[in-house]
């Protein structure tokens, strides 16, 4: 089940992480967002254990998006040890996101 990212907990769930970080972000009137929403909640349910899934709605949290330059949603940035490694931007599909997992877990 994927994590609700906020400004306030980002540190403990990004920075302290045991595992890789995805962190989808997104908001409620996003089309896009929308269909891209089920499969990031199907691959934290295919990754549990060796990924960190957490999603952040941007209209509620501003100081993350702004701090990693989100200009455009939906974008999913990827986090190793704390680190921003790779990110993608738009409704991409599940085999191109499953890619970049695979290359960080």
């Amino acid at each position: 089940m994927a994590l609700s990212l906020t400004d306030s907990n980002f540190a403990e769930i990004v920075e302290q992480a045991k595992t890789p970080v995805l962190v989808d972000f997104w908001a409620t009137w996003c089309g896009p967002c929308r269909m891209i929403s089920p499969v990031v909640d199907r691959l934290a349910e295919k990754y549990e254990g060796k990924l960190t899934v957490a999603k952040c709605n941007v209209d509620e949290s501003s100081d993350i998006p702004m701090k990693f330059g989100i200009r455009n949603i939906p974008t999913l940035l990827f986090f190793k040890g704390g680190e921003l490694v790779d990110r993608l931007v738009g409704a991409v599909p599940q085999a191109e996101i499953e890619k970049k997992i695979e290359a960080i877990i």
